[in-house]
Protein backbone atom coordinates (compact mmCIF):
# COMPACT_ATOMS: atom_id res chain seq x y z
CA UNK A 1 0.00 0.00 0.00
CA UNK A 2 1.28 3.34 -1.07
CA UNK A 3 0.93 5.38 2.20
CA UNK A 4 0.80 9.54 2.25
CA UNK A 5 2.43 11.82 5.30
CA UNK A 6 2.68 15.48 5.75
CA UNK A 7 1.99 18.77 7.60
CA UNK A 8 -1.22 21.09 7.56
CA UNK A 9 -1.03 24.29 9.02
CA UNK A 10 -4.31 26.01 9.57
CA UNK A 11 -4.30 29.77 9.64
CA UNK A 12 -6.17 32.72 10.44
CA UNK A 13 -7.27 35.43 12.59
CA UNK A 14 -8.56 34.96 16.14
CA UNK A 15 -11.47 32.85 16.55
CA UNK A 16 -11.74 32.31 12.96
CA UNK A 17 -12.57 28.19 13.79
CA UNK A 18 -9.29 27.05 13.72
CA UNK A 19 -9.00 25.11 17.06
CA UNK A 20 -13.05 23.77 16.30
CA UNK A 21 -11.64 22.45 12.63
CA UNK A 22 -8.67 20.65 14.16
CA UNK A 23 -10.80 18.78 16.89
CA UNK A 24 -13.35 17.56 14.70
CA UNK A 25 -10.43 16.07 12.11
CA UNK A 26 -8.57 14.60 15.01
CA UNK A 27 -12.07 13.77 16.12
CA UNK A 28 -10.90 14.32 19.75
CA UNK A 29 -10.31 17.55 22.01
CA UNK A 30 -6.86 17.98 21.33
CA UNK A 31 -6.65 22.00 21.33
CA UNK A 32 -9.16 24.29 23.63
CA UNK A 33 -12.17 26.13 22.28
CA UNK A 34 -13.34 29.24 24.20
CA UNK A 35 -15.31 32.31 22.90
CA UNK A 36 -12.27 34.34 24.05
CA UNK A 37 -9.89 35.02 20.88
CA UNK A 38 -6.37 33.96 21.40
CA UNK A 39 -6.88 30.78 23.22
CA UNK A 40 -4.73 28.90 21.56
CA UNK A 41 -0.58 29.49 22.64
CA UNK A 42 1.24 26.83 20.83
CA UNK A 43 1.44 25.27 17.72
CA UNK A 44 -0.58 22.23 18.55
CA UNK A 45 -0.56 19.27 16.20
CA UNK A 46 -3.45 16.99 15.58
CA UNK A 47 -3.32 13.57 13.84
CA UNK A 48 -5.85 12.44 11.48
CA UNK A 49 -5.96 9.14 9.90
CA UNK A 50 -7.71 9.73 5.91
CA UNK A 51 -7.67 6.47 4.32
CA UNK A 52 -3.89 6.05 3.51
CA UNK A 53 -2.90 8.96 4.67
CA UNK A 54 -1.76 10.58 7.74
CA UNK A 55 -2.78 14.25 8.17
CA UNK A 56 -0.75 16.33 11.29
CA UNK A 57 -2.46 19.50 11.74
CA UNK A 58 -0.69 22.91 12.75
CA UNK A 59 -3.49 23.97 14.84
CA UNK A 60 -1.58 27.77 15.03
CA UNK A 61 -2.29 30.51 17.62
CA UNK A 62 -4.55 33.35 15.96
CA UNK A 63 -2.64 35.72 13.31
CA UNK A 64 -3.10 39.50 14.92
CA UNK A 65 -1.51 42.43 15.53
CA UNK A 66 0.82 41.50 18.26
CA UNK A 67 1.36 44.32 21.62
CA UNK A 68 3.05 42.46 23.91
CA UNK A 69 5.92 39.65 24.12
CA UNK A 70 3.45 37.25 24.52
CA UNK A 71 1.47 38.12 21.30
CA UNK A 72 4.84 38.96 19.58
CA UNK A 73 5.89 34.97 20.59
CA UNK A 74 2.38 33.46 19.43
CA UNK A 75 2.22 35.21 15.81
CA UNK A 76 5.87 33.70 15.48
CA UNK A 77 5.03 30.37 15.73
CA UNK A 78 1.88 30.53 13.76
CA UNK A 79 4.07 31.39 10.88
CA UNK A 80 6.69 29.06 12.00
CA UNK A 81 4.07 26.36 11.83
CA UNK A 82 3.19 27.71 8.51
CA UNK A 83 6.42 27.62 7.25
CA UNK A 84 6.94 23.84 8.20
CA UNK A 85 4.09 22.52 6.53
CA UNK A 86 3.24 20.99 3.09
CA UNK A 87 0.11 22.63 3.07
CA UNK A 88 -1.57 25.88 4.86
CA UNK A 89 -5.29 26.03 4.87
CA UNK A 90 -6.55 30.20 5.55
CA UNK A 91 -9.59 29.87 7.61
CA UNK A 92 -11.89 33.14 7.50
CA UNK A 93 -15.22 33.49 8.95
CA UNK A 94 -18.29 34.28 6.20
CA UNK A 95 -19.97 36.33 8.18
CA UNK A 96 -17.01 38.30 8.92
CA UNK A 97 -15.73 38.62 4.78
CA UNK A 98 -12.34 39.97 4.01
CA UNK A 99 -11.16 42.44 7.21
CA UNK A 100 -8.03 44.54 7.70
CA UNK A 101 -6.60 41.35 9.54
CA UNK A 102 -7.57 39.12 6.67
CA UNK A 103 -5.67 41.27 4.05
CA UNK A 104 -2.60 41.07 6.44
CA UNK A 105 -2.30 37.60 6.12
CA UNK A 106 -3.10 37.46 2.36
CA UNK A 107 0.16 40.03 2.12
CA UNK A 108 2.41 37.73 4.47
CA UNK A 109 1.32 34.69 2.39
CA UNK A 110 2.94 36.07 -0.83
CA UNK A 111 6.10 37.08 1.27
CA UNK A 112 6.25 33.70 2.60
CA UNK A 113 4.93 30.78 1.07
CA UNK A 114 7.67 28.40 -0.61
CA UNK A 115 7.36 27.43 -4.49
CA UNK A 116 5.84 23.73 -3.76
CA UNK A 117 3.53 24.99 -0.78
CA UNK A 118 0.00 24.26 -1.78
CA UNK A 119 -2.26 26.90 -0.34
CA UNK A 120 -6.15 26.71 -0.27
CA UNK A 121 -8.72 28.97 1.40
CA UNK A 122 -11.93 27.67 3.44
CA UNK A 123 -14.83 29.59 4.36
CA UNK A 124 -16.28 28.80 7.72
CA UNK A 125 -19.40 29.56 9.35
CA UNK A 126 -21.04 29.40 6.12
CA UNK A 127 -24.55 28.88 7.67
CA UNK A 128 -24.38 32.23 8.83
CA UNK A 129 -24.66 34.11 5.51
CA UNK A 130 -27.07 33.71 2.39
CA UNK A 131 -25.39 31.82 -0.27
CA UNK A 132 -25.04 35.29 -2.66
CA UNK A 133 -22.56 36.62 -0.12
CA UNK A 134 -20.75 33.34 -0.21
CA UNK A 135 -19.95 33.57 -4.22
CA UNK A 136 -19.33 36.41 -3.91
CA UNK A 137 -16.92 36.31 -0.82
CA UNK A 138 -15.01 33.15 -2.59
CA UNK A 139 -14.91 35.35 -6.01
CA UNK A 140 -12.86 38.48 -4.61
CA UNK A 141 -11.02 35.97 -2.04
CA UNK A 142 -10.00 34.14 -5.41
CA UNK A 143 -9.00 37.46 -7.12
CA UNK A 144 -7.03 38.69 -4.15
CA UNK A 145 -5.09 35.26 -3.79
CA UNK A 146 -3.88 32.26 -6.53
CA UNK A 147 -5.65 29.40 -3.84
CA UNK A 148 -5.23 25.89 -5.31
CA UNK A 149 -9.06 25.07 -3.75
CA UNK A 150 -11.92 26.49 -1.44
CA UNK A 151 -14.19 25.13 0.91
CA UNK A 152 -17.34 25.80 1.91
CA UNK A 153 -17.40 24.49 5.88
CA UNK A 154 -18.90 24.65 9.59
CA UNK A 155 -16.58 23.35 11.60
CA UNK A 156 -19.14 23.11 14.39
CA UNK A 157 -21.29 21.59 12.43
CA UNK A 158 -19.59 19.76 10.12
CA UNK A 159 -20.54 20.70 6.60
CA UNK A 160 -17.66 19.96 4.38
CA UNK A 161 -15.41 19.20 6.42
CA UNK A 162 -15.03 15.74 4.60
CA UNK A 163 -14.19 16.89 1.42
CA UNK A 164 -11.53 19.23 3.03
CA UNK A 165 -9.90 15.95 4.78
CA UNK A 166 -10.35 13.71 1.75
CA UNK A 167 -8.65 16.55 -0.72
CA UNK A 168 -5.75 16.95 1.99
CA UNK A 169 -5.17 12.87 1.94
CA UNK A 170 -5.25 13.04 -1.90
CA UNK A 171 -2.50 15.81 -2.28
CA UNK A 172 0.04 15.05 0.63
CA UNK A 173 3.06 13.49 -0.61
CA UNK A 174 3.56 9.97 -0.83
CA UNK A 175 5.38 8.27 2.15
CA UNK A 176 5.77 6.99 5.86
CA UNK A 177 3.35 7.83 8.39
CA UNK A 178 5.32 10.68 11.16
CA UNK A 179 3.68 8.97 14.08
CA UNK A 180 1.99 5.71 15.51
CA UNK A 181 -1.54 4.67 13.98
CA UNK A 182 -3.08 5.58 17.28
CA UNK A 183 -1.64 8.90 18.25
CA UNK A 184 -4.16 12.04 17.83
CA UNK A 185 -1.60 14.23 19.31
CA UNK A 186 2.72 15.04 19.82
CA UNK A 187 1.83 17.65 22.64
CA UNK A 188 2.92 15.96 26.08
CA UNK A 189 0.10 14.56 27.91
CA UNK A 190 1.08 16.82 30.59
CA UNK A 191 0.67 19.90 28.23
CA UNK A 192 -2.76 19.23 26.60
CA UNK A 193 -3.72 18.52 30.88
CA UNK A 194 -2.74 22.27 31.67
CA UNK A 195 -4.30 23.20 28.48
CA UNK A 196 -7.22 22.03 29.62
CA UNK A 197 -7.36 23.53 32.93
CA UNK A 198 -6.27 26.84 31.26
CA UNK A 199 -9.49 26.34 29.28
CA UNK A 200 -11.75 25.70 32.01
CA UNK A 201 -10.30 29.32 33.96
CA UNK A 202 -11.32 30.94 30.54
CA UNK A 203 -14.68 30.09 30.66
CA UNK A 204 -15.03 30.74 33.75
CA UNK A 205 -13.49 33.92 34.45
CA UNK A 206 -14.13 37.29 32.52
CA UNK A 207 -12.53 40.39 30.71
CA UNK A 208 -8.36 40.10 30.68
CA UNK A 209 -7.65 37.74 33.43
CA UNK A 210 -7.28 34.81 31.05
CA UNK A 211 -4.94 36.13 29.23
CA UNK A 212 -2.60 37.02 32.59
CA UNK A 213 -2.59 33.79 33.71
CA UNK A 214 -0.66 30.45 32.58
CA UNK A 215 -1.14 27.02 34.01
CA UNK A 216 1.70 24.09 33.80
CA UNK A 217 1.51 20.83 35.14
CA UNK A 218 4.45 20.42 38.19
CA UNK A 219 4.19 16.49 39.23
CA UNK A 220 2.55 13.79 37.28
CA UNK A 221 2.11 10.33 39.09
CA UNK A 222 1.05 7.24 37.71
CA UNK A 223 -0.33 5.01 40.21
CA UNK A 224 -0.50 1.43 40.55
CA UNK A 225 -4.10 1.48 40.38
CA UNK A 226 -4.35 2.64 36.85
CA UNK A 227 -4.93 6.37 37.95
CA UNK A 228 -3.34 9.45 37.82
CA UNK A 229 -2.22 12.33 40.15
CA UNK A 230 -1.77 15.84 38.24
CA UNK A 231 -0.37 18.94 40.46
CA UNK A 232 -0.84 21.97 38.72
CA UNK A 233 0.07 25.32 39.28
CA UNK A 234 -1.73 28.35 37.70
CA UNK A 235 0.41 31.60 38.16
CA UNK A 236 -1.07 35.01 37.72
CA UNK A 237 0.00 38.20 38.05
CA UNK A 238 -1.23 39.94 40.70
CA UNK A 239 -2.58 39.37 44.41
CA UNK A 240 -6.20 40.57 43.59
CA UNK A 241 -5.97 37.73 40.58
CA UNK A 242 -5.42 35.00 43.23
CA UNK A 243 -8.26 36.06 44.63
CA UNK A 244 -10.07 35.89 42.03
CA UNK A 245 -9.40 32.90 40.58
CA UNK A 246 -9.67 31.23 43.94
CA UNK A 247 -13.45 32.86 44.72
CA UNK A 248 -15.30 32.74 47.41
CA UNK A 249 -14.27 29.91 50.45
CA UNK A 250 -12.15 28.69 47.30
CA UNK A 251 -15.84 27.80 45.48
CA UNK A 252 -14.07 29.01 41.81
CA UNK A 253 -11.18 27.00 42.33
CA UNK A 254 -13.28 23.50 43.13
CA UNK A 255 -15.60 24.10 40.05
CA UNK A 256 -12.72 24.65 37.69
CA UNK A 257 -11.04 21.92 39.02
CA UNK A 258 -14.17 19.42 38.91
CA UNK A 259 -14.46 20.71 35.16
CA UNK A 260 -11.04 20.26 34.12
CA UNK A 261 -10.64 16.68 36.14
CA UNK A 262 -13.29 15.17 34.32
CA UNK A 263 -12.67 16.35 30.83
CA UNK A 264 -8.66 15.44 31.77
CA UNK A 265 -10.42 11.60 32.62
CA UNK A 266 -12.38 11.25 29.78
CA UNK A 267 -9.53 12.21 27.71
CA UNK A 268 -7.15 9.59 29.26
CA UNK A 269 -10.02 7.38 29.89
CA UNK A 270 -8.70 6.84 33.14
CA UNK A 271 -9.15 8.13 36.36
CA UNK A 272 -7.47 11.45 37.86
CA UNK A 273 -7.00 13.12 41.23
CA UNK A 274 -6.36 16.97 40.45
CA UNK A 275 -4.75 18.97 42.59
CA UNK A 276 -4.34 23.02 41.71
CA UNK A 277 -2.25 26.02 43.50
CA UNK A 278 -2.57 29.54 42.50
CA UNK A 279 0.75 31.29 42.94
CA UNK A 280 1.25 34.79 41.97
CA UNK A 281 4.44 36.27 39.68
CA UNK A 282 4.06 39.35 38.73
CA UNK A 283 6.70 39.26 35.81
CA UNK A 284 5.46 35.93 34.31
CA UNK A 285 4.89 37.21 31.14
CA UNK A 286 8.63 38.24 30.71
CA UNK A 287 9.90 34.61 31.92
CA UNK A 288 11.82 32.22 29.92
CA UNK A 289 10.73 29.17 31.50
CA UNK A 290 7.09 30.01 31.51
CA UNK A 291 7.80 30.02 27.41
CA UNK A 292 9.35 26.78 27.54
CA UNK A 293 6.54 25.20 28.85
CA UNK A 294 4.02 26.64 26.61
CA UNK A 295 6.41 25.68 23.89
CA UNK A 296 7.20 28.95 22.29
CA UNK A 297 10.51 30.80 21.64
CA UNK A 298 10.64 33.44 24.13
CA UNK A 299 13.36 35.50 21.82
CA UNK A 300 10.44 35.35 18.93
CA UNK A 301 8.89 37.88 21.68
CA UNK A 302 11.76 40.46 21.23
CA UNK A 303 10.47 43.84 19.63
Amino acid sequence: MTTRAGFVALIGEPNAGKSTLLNRMVGAKVSIVTHKVQTTRTRIRGIAIEGDAQIVFVDTPGLFRPRRRLDRAMVAAAWGGAADAEVIVLLIEAHRGITDGVRTILDTLRERVMPKQKVALAINKIDRVKAEVLLELTRQMNEAYPFVETFLISAERGHGTDRLKSWLGEVLPQGPWLYPEDQIADLPLRMIAAEMTREKLTLRLHQELPYQLTVETEHWDDRPDGSVRIDQMIYVMRDGHKGIVLGNKGETIKSISQAARAEIAAFLDRPVHLFLQVKVRENWLEDRERYDEMGLNFKDGNT
